[in-house]
C-alpha cells in the first residue's frame, strides 16, 4: 500500500479551509443540507458508525448529536486534531485503505472523501473492501464521488471556461483524474455508474448512486451572499426530484453510493 500523495496532505493542510467549505459557500451549504439528508434517509438509527476520511467532524458531529456512535478517521494529522477537540465521538489517524478496526464492528461505514483522493483504481477498490470488511452484516456503506463534469459545470457557470483551458476539463474526462498541478489537488472524479460498479465490485448489494447538490448547485455558488437563504430551499427541492434521474444526476457536483453489505 502507498502513502496517501503528499501533495493531498498538503493542500489540506496548508491551503483548504476545510472547516469553511460546507458552511459558507452557497454550493457547500447545499452539499452539506443535502448530505444530511440522504445519511438521515439510509442510516439505521443509534448505528455505530465509521466516519473514515471525517476531515474536521463536520459530519461527525451531527451524527453524534443525532444519537450515533462515531468514530472518525483521517490521514491529517491537523484535521484529527481538530476533530478530537470537538468532544462528541472518537477521533485517530488513519487509512481507509488499511483500517484498524476488527471485522463487522461497525453498523456504517462512510467514505465521503476518500475515493476522489484514490487515483489508483486498486487503491480505491482497497478502501471500500476494507469499508466492507469492518461493516457488520446487513450494515450499510456510503461512499461520496466527485463528478466527472462538475469542474466543466463549474467553470462554465462562473466564467472562467475559455478555449485556453478546456483542455484541461477534456483530458480530465478522459482520464478521470488530476494532478493537482491546476488550482484543486491531485484527485480522480467518477461518473455515476463507474461508482455503482466499484461499489458492487466490493461485494455491496442494493447499490443506488443518487446526485447530491442537483442542477442548481452553481447558482448558488454564484449567488450573492444575502440571498444563498432565499435560494437555497428551492435548490434542494430541485435536487431532490432528479436525485435518481439517470439523464439529471450528472448536473450534481457530488455523487453518493449508498449499499449494503451482503449477509
Amino acid at each position: 500500500m502507498t502513502e496517501l500523495d503528499p501533495a493531498i496532505r498538503s493542500f489540506y493542510r496548508d491551503r483548504y479551509l476545510e472547516n469553511d467549505r460546507l458552511v459558507v459557500p452557497g454550493h457547500g451549504r447545499l452539499e452539506y443540507l443535502r448530505t444530511q439528508e440522504l445519511l438521515r434517509r439510509w442510516l439505521p438509527p443509534a448505528s455505530v458508525v465509521l466516519d473514515v476520511g471525517g476531515a474536521t467532524g463536520v459530519h461527525a458531529r451531527w451524527l453524534a448529536a443525532d444519537g450515533h456512535r462515531v468514530t472518525l478517521v483521517d490521514p491529517v494529522v491537523e484535521h484529527v486534531e481538530q476533530a478530537a477537540a470537538i468532544g462528541t465521538f472518537a477521533a485517530e489517524v488513519g487509512d481507509a485503505r488499511a483500517l484498524r478496526q476488527p471485522d463487522a464492528s461497525v453498523d456504517v461505514t462512510l467514505l465521503l472523501g476518500p475515493l476522489y483522493h484514490l487515483v489508483d483504481p486498486a487503491d480505491r477498490a482497497r478502501a471500500l473492501a476494507e469499508a466492507v470488511r469492518v461493516t457488520r452484516s446487513g450494515g450499510v456503506v456510503v461512499a461520496a464521488a466527485i463528478n466527472r463534469f462538475g469542474g466543466l459545470l463549474e467553470a462554465g457557470s462562473n466564467g472562467t471556461l475559455t478555449d485556453d483551458n478546456l483542455p484541461l476539463f477534456v483530458d480530465a474526462f478522459r482520464s478521470g483524474s488530476i494532478d493537482g498541478s491546476h488550482g484543486f489537488t491531485v484527485a480522480y472524479f467518477h461518473h455515476a455508474d463507474e461508482l455503482a460498479a466499484e461499489a458492487i465490485a466490493a461485494g455491496l448489494e442494493d447499490v443506488e448512486v443518487l446526485g447530491v447538490e442537483g442542477p442548481a448547485a452553481n447558482i448558488l455558488q454564484n449567488a450573492a451572499p444575502d440571498t444563498i437563504d432565499r435560494l437555497l430551499p428551492s435548490a434542494a427541492l430541485l435536487a431532490r426530484q432528479v436525485e435518481s434521474d439517470p439523464r439529471l444526476r450528472a448536473g450534481s457536483p457530488h455523487f453518493l453510493g449508498y449499499g449494503r453489505v451482503v449477509g
